[in-house]
């Protein structure tokens, strides 16, 4: 239904005056701007949102694939769709903004702004001038909430698998789980549409999903790649597969991944700003807050990491050796043959 209700609406913007003069800002690049630090932070953040990277969602769906499943074919079609989707999008976006902007005779920058006010002020106000406004805005939030359904359910599977595969207990009883986990947060959930709500909305957009999640992706990234190692990782895709991933995959996994990642965390951390909702900038308490929202999540990684190493025998070489080593390998540690611990694991890509 998004790519229906977006295709209708793409057929009816581009009709509308001052469409062309959207379109034109849209793809107008202001290479200048890649000089600054929060295009990236916010194009890394887009991405990991659009794709659910970091979120738990691919891991938990491609849990139940079979296991000769070809993920290479599956991971290149989502990211191509992906893209392309936000791409299309934008001219949906951008030739309401043009009509927008020639009907209030401002500039287009002026009537381009981020965050919910686009999707639940501009947007639906510029359906509000069209004939049979009352059936656009119907089909339009309709599909806003298909989207909303769709995006809950993929980070629900995420919990509910996650916690059903460790727990034996609520795996028996998964359907219960699962309507608890519901019901909570449809109850936090509640606190978003309170007078206040905007308010909570925004502190939460700006900290709950932002450097936390680029941070789990890094994680994730040097987990892989140099800890369960991508020489490993690129056998397991061959027996998947049949073929082992090039060369410029292996050399992004290791290395370029890693860095840009802890660049943008790194960056966003150090250029952090107040959020602010209008005019209004949030107070030191409510940035606190936020942070500690932020650190909620980042915070499991060290303390779990503590936990193994503390919880495993040997010496600290053997704790490590065992904690990076798979369960079903722990012999490889017995007899020294741990390669994460050699010149050429570090080099080998």
């Amino acid at each position: 239904m998004p790519y229906v209700v977006l295709f209708a609406l793409l057929l009816r913007g581009i009709t509308l005056p001052g469409a062309v003069d959207g379109i034109k800002a849209y793809l107008s690049v202001d290479f200048h701007r890649l000089r600054e630090a929060s295009v990236w932070i916010d194009a890394a953040t887009q991405i990991c949102f659009s794709l659910g990277v970091g979120f738990g969602v691919l891991i938990a769906f491609s849990s139940y694939n079979e296991f000769t499943n070809n993920c290479y074919r599956d991971a290149i079609i989502t990211t191509s769709v992906n893209s392309l989707t936000s791409f299309s999008s934008g001219f949906v976006v951008f030739s309401f903004l043009g009509y927008m902007a020639q009907k209030h005779s401002v500039p287009i920058a002026d009537v381009a702004k981020d965050g919910p006010g686009l999707i639940f002020i501009i947007y639906p106000e510029a359906l509000a001038t069209l004939p049979l406004s009352s059936a656009w805005a119907a089909v339009f939030f309709l599909m806003l909430l298909t989207l909303g359904i769709d995006s809950a359910m993929g980070g629900m599977e995420s919990v509910v698998t996650g916690l059903t595969d460790e727990f034996q207990l609520l795996h028996r009883h998964r359907e219960l789980f699962t309507l608890f986990i519901v019901l909570v947060t449809f109850l936090l959930s509640l606190f978003c549409v309170t007078n206040g709500g905007i308010y909570v909305f925004t502190l939460l957009d700006h900290f709950a999903a932002g450097t936390s999640i680029l941070f789990g992706v890094l994680i994730e990234a040097i987990g892989v790649a140099w800890l369960y190692g991508v020489w490993r990782f690129s056998d397991d895709i061959k027996q998947m597969t049949g073929r082992r991933p090039s060369l410029y995959w292996r050399l992004c996994w290791k290395f370029v991944s890693p860095c840009f990642l802890l660049f943008v965390v790194v960056v966003s951390v150090a250029t952090s700003r107040p959020p602010r909702y209008g005019d209004y900038v949030f107070p030191e308490w409510a940035n606190a807050l936020g942070w500690a929202v932020a650190a909620s999540s980042m915070c499991l990684v060290p303390v779990y990491a503590a936990y193994k190493l503390c919880s495993l025998p040997g010496s600290l070489r053997e704790k490590v050796a065992y904690a990076i080593t798979p369960e079903k390998e722990r012999e490889l540690v017995d007899r020294g043959e741990v390669r994460q611990f050699t010149l050429r694991h570090w080099l080998l890509v």
